[in-house]
């Protein structure tokens, strides 16, 4: 029998296409559980995806969100029907943005019995995106010296709590607003540079005689350039994100974004060469259709034992359009979780 849900839908373009329904969801399929969805976690892909920006976007109508943390409270055929009742966290590829739906069973895991569903819903999409480009694209070593961008937003908490545990010797956040530094260097940054007109000058001083061995980069532009100049040999630079085509509107403006787009910086491969240097691209999207990958990952990760990650803002599922702005605004620490 299938169950009455809200979900939110919308044709790319503009945030105000946003509208609220009410639909039935079926029964799940074979390999399927239903989740009531208690939390929704909020990331930079939802943003693009919005705005028709994001290549994985689907065509046509689509509802957006890639992670939540919510109860499984149906089975399908080929599910143990002891897993009826369980909390859980998960990933999809969109449609997260409702209160309830069916997905794989290898899409959800269990919830830490301590964390709060608004936690758990801002822990998959995050971690992971931070251990994979540390870890199997960055190659991080021990005593590596580690720069994060973004580091107060969900990522950027969880890569230097990551870091840590995997031996950095010197992790490296920036932010683009000053009002950011005591929250990372409360979550274990050794250096905190706001990135303004000097920021090129202030990793220089910094630095000194070091390189850089591991970036995590979800900027673009200038910024990504600067980084990449200070890599040294055998350094790697991750490309996960371009945050810098992000705007305070809700659609784009697209000569702004084209302007952006061919003053983007451009890497020549025969430097690369010479210089020992490499630069990965990454999208979670990737993970999503290598389930094992992403639970031989997660295993991996539970051996370091993380907090919880930090909600820095809460919002009602009625203000999920008020959550997507100020959340693209930049202005928040953590994760911005839209509660159920």
């Amino acid at each position: 029998m299938s169950i009455q849900r809200r979900v939110y839908r919308l044709t790319a373009g503009d945030i105000n296409n946003l509208r609220l329904e009410t639909d039935p969801l079926p029964v799940p399929g074979p390999g399927e559980v239903t989740v009531a969805v208690r939390a929704i976690g909020l990331n930079f892909a939802d943003v693009f995806a919005i705005w028709g920006l994001y290549s994985a976007t689907p065509q046509g109508e689509f509802t957006p969100g890639l992670e939540y943390a919510g109860e499984i409270i149906a089975t399908g055929e080929g599910v143990d029907p002891q897993r009826k009742g369980q909390r859980v966290m998960g990933v999809t590829r969109f449609g997260a943005y409702t209160t309830h739906l069916n997905i794989g069973q290898e899409y959800v895991i269990p919830v830490p019995a301590a964390w709060s569903d608004a936690e758990a819903a801002g822990y998959l999409v995050q971690g992971l995106t931070a251990y994979y480009a540390l870890k199997n694209l960055g190659d991080m070593q021990p005593g590596a010296t580690v720069l994060v961008h973004s580091a107060a937003g969900g990522v950027g908490t969880q890569a230097v709590r990551l870091a840590k545990n995997m031996g950095a010797g010197v992790c490296i956040g920036s932010v683009g607003d000053r009002a950011k530094e005591d929250y990372c260097r409360s979550i274990g940054y050794d250096h905190v540079l706001v990135r303004d007109n000097a920021f090129a000058e202030k990793l220089d001083a910094m630095l000194g005689e070091r390189k850089l061995d591991v970036i995590l980069e979800c900027i673009g532009g200038e910024v990504l350039q600067i980084g990449y100049d200070r890599l040294g040999p055998m350094g790697r630079m991750v490309v996960y994100g371009s945050a810098r085509y992000a705007q305070a509107n809700d659609k784009p403006n697209k000569l702004k974004l084209i302007w952006k787009y061919l003053r983007r910086p451009k890497i020549d491969p025969q430097a690369m060469i010479e210089n020992n240097k490499g630069l990965l691209g990454f999208n979670l999207i990737y993970l999503y259709d290598r389930a094992s990958l992403m639970h031989q990952l997660l295993s991996e990760m539970g051996q370091f034992d993380l907090a919880a990650p930090h909600v820095g803002a809460r919002f009602s599922f009625e203000q999920l359009p008020d959550a997507v702005r100020q959340f693209r605004n930049g202005k928040t620490l953590g994760k911005v979780v839209v509660e159920v």
